[in-house]
This record gives structure tokens, C-alpha cells and sequence, in this order.
């Protein structure tokens, strides 16, 4: 793993760590959590936007931002901006990148349609 790899991943763990909390105790824990994601994505512009790591703290700081800070638009404009970078690079990845990748896309995609028509649960 590269540095800022290992960087983001666990900037991104303890922003889950903190996103959980946030679930039973709010504030405190959801401003930890905010200020963990957001330092996981300053580190993550430095990696590749197919990286498996980049595209998971997307996947799970969107979930955040949508789910605890009620902050619909922003969770939606970043999972967006993410599935999109991503599948414009797409194509040029190895076999095992591909497959972590589009498995983490699937699950962006599957919150945005979630998202997108909430009464289609």
C-alpha cells in the first residue's frame, strides 16, 4: 500500500468509527467523524480515482453525510462525482482493480438510485 493509501484508509476507519458513535450520541462524535472524512479526502486526491480505497471512503463519507448530517445534495454530488471520475478510468485497469472497483461503483450506484427515489424502497 502507498503511503497516502494508508493515509486515507485509516482516516477513513476512524470517520466510521466516529459515524457510528454518532448514531447513538450525536454531536460530538458527528463533528469527529466530519473532520475525519474530510482529512481522508484531502489525502485521497493523491491516489488514483479507480482506487478501491478513494472510492470506499466515498461510498461510506456519502452515507454520512446523507444519513447522520441530513446533508442529502452534498452526500449525492459526492457520490456522483466519484462514480463518475471513476468509470472514465475505468477501462484501463487490471483485471483485479477492475473487479474491487466496480464492486464499491455497484454499491455507490445503488445508493443514488436509493437516494434519488426514496419511495421506491
Amino acid at each position: 500500500a502507498t503511503e497516502p493509501e494508508t493515509l486515507v484508509f485509516y482516516h477513513k476507519m476512524k470517520g466510521d468509527y466516529y459515524r457510528y458513535l454518532a448514531e447513538i450520541d450525536r454531536q460530538e462524535d458527528e463533528d469527529e467523524a466530519a473532520a475525519c472524512y474530510q482529512t481522508a479526502t484531502e489525502e485521497a486526491a493523491k491516489l488514483d480515482k479507480t482506487d478501491a480505497v478513494r472510492l470506499g471512503l466515498a461510498l461510506n463519507y456519502s452515507v454520512f453525510l446523507f444519513e447522520i448530517r441530513n446533508e442529502k445534495a452534498k452526500a449525492c454530488e459526492l457520490a456522483k462525482d466519484a462514480f463518475d471520475a471513476a468509470i472514465e478510468e475505468l477501462d484501463n485497469l487490471p483485471d483485479a482493480a477492475y473487479k474491487d472497483a466496480t464492486l464499491i461503483m455497484q454499491l455507490i450506484r445503488d445508493n443514488l438510485a436509493l437516494w434519488n427515489n426514496p419511495g421506491k424502497e
